[in-house]
């Protein structure tokens, strides 16, 4: 059975359905996902440009070497595991912070 049971029909006239559309196109979302995002009160991110996705991509392979050059040098112990794991901890941080501003949604207050 459907999560979401209730269907609702409303019309708009042309610059309100334009005005929809467009914000629709933004976000990157479909219509519907869009509406029931509004609805919760959350205002939505523009999609970011392409270029935004190749350096996430390329700050996560970073972070993953950081990982692994951790795990390394706690396992031959000859460099400051606890340094290693700190800033393992502010590039994670930093890649949640990263997302939140650029791709989650935001609460309108």
């Amino acid at each position: 059975m459907r999560k979401r049971s209730v269907q609702i029909l409303f019309r708009l006239n042309e610059e309100e359905a334009e005005q929809l559309y467009e914000l629709v196109r933004k976000s990157g979302r479909s219509k519907e996902a869009f509406l029931r995002e509004m609805v919760k009160g959350y205002r939505l991110c523009e999609k970011p440009d392409p270029e935004f996705y190749g350096i996430m991509r390329e700050l996560s392979a970073i972070g993953n070497r950081i990982n692994q050059l951790a795990a390394k040098a706690n396992a031959l112990d000859f460099v400051d595991a606890p340094m290693l794991r700190e800033e393992a901890k502010k590039w994670h941080d930093f890649q949640i912070d990263v997302r939140k501003k650029y791709l989650l949604p935001r609460k309108v207050s």
